[in-house]
């Protein structure tokens, strides 16, 4: 199982993730894409098996995964202050894989029927969103 982590800015949500996914799926792949060195370099300090930066990582490593994870803004161009290239959201929107996406209200995505929540408690959904889809319940 391949879980591909895709973030920018400064990396922090995506260390967050990489951190909660190496130790929940011990047995997957996870890998740590930034959209800059410095989101790159944060999320190595989580421990992924892998980590790449730049558009052709999210590019090639979107086409490789089978879930992809990371704020809602990665499938949005122009997201992130402009990290998110349209090449980006096209490749992950586009991928094959099971897109997890994480509700972060600055990258002016707004979805409605999600409760307002901490951080720290989408980021729970999402591990246990992604247990059942390795375990094969959804």
């Amino acid at each position: 199982m391949r879980i591909v982590v895709i973030d920018g800015q400064g990396g922090g949500i995506g260390r967050s993730l990489v951190e909660l996914l190496v130790r929940s799926f011990p047995e997957a792949e996870v890998g740590a894409v930034g959209t800059n060195s410095t989101a790159t370099e944060t999320m190595l300090k989580g421990m992924p098996s892998y980590a790449a930066t730049g558009d052709n990582a999210v590019i090639f490593n979107a086409s490789e995964a089978d879930i992809i994870v990371g704020p809602a803004g990665i499938v949005m161009a122009n997201a992130m202050h402009g990290e998110i290239s349209p090449a980006i959201a096209m490749a992950v929107s586009s991928s094959k894989a099971r897109v997890v996406l994480i509700p972060m209200n600055h990258c002016r995505a707004y979805i409605a029927g999600v409760e307002e929540k901490k951080v720290g408690e989408y980021l729970q959904d999402a591990v246990k969103l992604i247990r059942g889809f390795i375990a094969g319940e959804a």
